[in-house]
């Protein structure tokens, strides 16, 4: 029963500090909508975003059809201590169709 206990413990201190360490969710826009408004919005956030245009319509009269998330953008930020650079993921890659 002891080792049943000390297992329990162990891993529910593991969960918490996974949890603890996993970084609030950002969602992605809707896939429907005004595509220009929603291509701003996700540059506003410091994302960058790849439009896959179908058709041949303008993007201030195109549609979101479908948002899709890729990896994330990187950058390089010195903290101003001893340790030099360090590499901080400053947003996301989303894909957008458009039509």
């Amino acid at each position: 029963m002891k080792n049943f206990t000390i297992a329990t413990a162990v891993a529910a201190g593991l969960t918490a500090a996974a949890l603890g360490l996993a970084g609030p969710a950002v969602a992605a826009p809707s896939a429907t909508g005004d595509a220009q408004s929603t291509i701003s919005e996700l540059q506003a956030g410091g994302n960058r975003v790849i439009v896959n245009k179908l058709g041949s319509a303008p993007l201030s009269e195109a549609e979101v059809v479908g948002v899709h998330t890729g990896g994330n953008v990187t950058e390089w930020v010195n903290e101003g201590g001893d340790d030099g650079l360090e590499l901080r993921v400053v947003g996301k890659v989303y894909y957008v169709t458009v039509r």
